[in-house]
């Protein structure tokens, strides 16, 4: 199995509010190049190699001792001396009628085992033994046989009931432990665990109920991958998170992305529908409206007519810090050739038709420059705990939440408008909401006081 999958198997969700069954995400791993479908194959050719291998374990006989649930059991200091009288004296034909313990034998056994255990090691019970009464039909040396013989069983069931107070010990101390470790966690830590339970029951009752209306079963086998959006302007701040399934389209999942440059532009009445992602080599452009633009076009112009400028900044690009100081130690190394870049209509993509890495970061661009980081976390098979509804997914299972500016003048209701360089404003750049900005920038018949200053649609932070 390839160490992308390895990774899927290895790794698990530390989020809470992260897929039953997945993986945790080690940071700086990037899994080698696949396919869902290959991983996929390669998932149900180990489950049934897996299938086949316990078929003919249980098949097999079974070769080893079994246990005996005697070895399970934990006996008192009266039983153990009854089974050992009962093994020493109750097989002996030669006893006649001492051949059955009685009461009297097993309290003297009682007073063998408690004067056995209180003696030091090494000494021996004679003064013990010398007390029982002798059978008349036995001479001496069988007296002194059956003796030695009933003592090693009694000595055999001694350590037996050391061994069980040594375990039960164990036992108390390992659950004095367990409890002494939870009883230590903080007020904050039971809280931050609350929350999270929280999040994650409130997602999965939220999806399951968005996806009622309109039921579509789901073709099994499937495989669902965990996407994650960035910031377009804080790079390492993650905002979004889906589950999509590997049938799904790539639109799909566009249509889901939320960012406020498209409610910006909106406003404006710029809206620009266009949009690709870039995966490995290929761009996937978004040309459903028919207005829509390719915006990979300026870049292979670019690529045809300033090849050897291209071919810099990839060296660049794919070089880096590292192969700079390995240059410097090793010499030259042969430029790597411009990659084969294709283009092709996203609408008619499907995950499982994409060639990825796990964990690679990759390229979605819209609203002309625009652009976020796109990682395709993990991948694995769904689970009969997942929502079943196709028509639920992509499925969010993690929302960034936004910060909401109030007005810097009224203090009372949302910004709506953001201005910078105002003179009237005691802050650069100054939030105002829709009242508070007529009020302080408009006349009463709508002319602008002023215009010395910019202006800008304001949506969150």
């Amino acid at each position: 199995m390839e160490s992308g999958e390895q990774e899927v198997f290895s790794n698990a969700n530390a989020n809470p509010a992260s897929a039953r069954g997945g993986p945790l995400y080690t940071p700086n791993l990037i899994g080698p190049l696949t396919r869902v479908p290959d991983f996929q194959a390669s998932l149900l050719h180990e489950l049934q190699d897996l299938k086949n291998e316990l078929q003919i374990d249980s098949s097999q006989p079974c070769t080893h001792d079994d246990i005996s649930i005697d070895d399970l059991k934990f006996f008192t200091d009266e039983e153990l001396v009854e089974m050992a009288m009962k093994e020493a004296l109750g097989d002996k034909q030669s006893f006649g009628s001492c051949s059955e313990p009685t009461g009297e034998n097993l309290s003297e056994g009682r007073e063998i085992v408690v004067r056995e255990r209180e003696q030091p090691q090494g000494m021996k019970c004679n003064g013990t033994i010398s007390k029982r009464k002798p059978c008349k039909r036995r001479g001496r040396k069988e007296d002194k046989h059956d003796d030695e013989s009933y003592m090693s069983k009694v000595e055999e069931y001694v350590r037996i009931k050391q061994r069980q107070d040594e375990d039960r010990a164990c036992a108390r101390l390992h659950s004095l432990s367990c409890k002494i470790k939870k009883d230590s966690n903080s007020s904050s830590e039971k809280v931050e665990m609350l929350k999270s339970l929280r999040l994650t029951n409130s997602s999965l009752q939220q999806t399951k109920f968005s996806g009622a209306q309109d039921f579509i079963a789901i073709q099994n086998p499937e495989v669902v991958l965990c996407v994650e959006v960035y910031h377009n302007v804080r790079k390492y701040v993650k905002t979004q998170e889906f589950l999509v399934l590997g049938r799904q389209t790539l639109t799909e999942m566009r249509d889901k992305i939320y960012c406020s440059t498209d409610q910006v532009m909106q406003k404006a009445g710029q809206h620009d529908s266009s949009g690709y992602f870039l995966i490995e080599d290929v761009f996937y452009n978004d040309l459903r409206d028919p207005a829509a633009i390719d915006y990979s076009e300026p870049i292979f112009d670019w690529l045809r007519n300033s090849k050897d400028d291209a071919l810099k900044k990839w060296d660049r690009i794919v070089k880096g810090e590292l192969q700079k100081k390995q240059k410097a130690v090793l010499g030259d190394v042969s430029t790597p050739d411009l990659p084969q870049f294709r283009r092709i209509a996203m609408q008619k993509v499907r995950f499982c038709d994409l060639r990825f890495r796990l964990g690679a970061g990759y390229l979605y661009c819209h609203q002309g420059d625009c652009k976020h980081t796109i990682v395709i976390r993990d991948m694995r098979l769904i689970h009969p705990e997942d929502v079943q509804n196709r028509a639920a997914y992509p499925i969010f299972i993690f929302q960034l939440k936004c910060r909401v500016r109030k007005c810097d003048v009224c203090n009372m209701f949302r910004a709506t408008k953001m201005t910078v360089d105002d003179k009237w404003c005691p802050e650069n750049p100054c939030y105002f909401c829709n009242d508070c900005y007529f009020l302080l920038h408009h006349a009463a018949d709508g002319s602008l006081l002023y215009s010395d200053f910019l202006v800008y649609d304001y949506v969150h932070d």
